[in-house]
């Protein structure tokens, strides 16, 4: 079967589930008030999905492989940022555990 939306695309899915968990995590109080971490955490998260979104609609197989890896990198950039957040008491291990392992581990 052939993939008609970006929609479909099961990294894509996984990009907008982490970018829905990253939105809820900066509202925490103390995070919110973190603008450089909060914007940083937020646009790499909604990177994630965009690149694999901007990815599908290239030319050829080639570009698209080259944006799958943006998107990649962008979520490994989450993954830093909540070391951050955890390290400064913005999330709790059960959130920075859960938005880490669930949305950029899968493979």
């Amino acid at each position: 079967m052939k993939i008609q939306r970006f929609e479909e695309i099961e990294a894509w899915q996984l990009g907008r589930e982490l970018t829905r968990k990253v939105y809820q995590l900066v509202k925490r109080a103390d995070f919110s008030k973190d603008y450089g971490l909060k914007n940083q955490i937020r646009d790499a998260a909604g990177s994630s999905m965009h690149n694999i979104a901007e990815g599908f609609d290239s030319e050829s197989n080639a570009e698209f492989i080259r944006f799958l890896r943006y998107a990649k990198r962008s979520c490994t950039e989450v993954q830093s940022e909540l070391y951050v957040a955890l390290d400064e008491g913005y999330i709790f291990v059960k959130a920075y555990n859960v938005t880490y392992s669930c949305h950029c581990e899968r493979r």
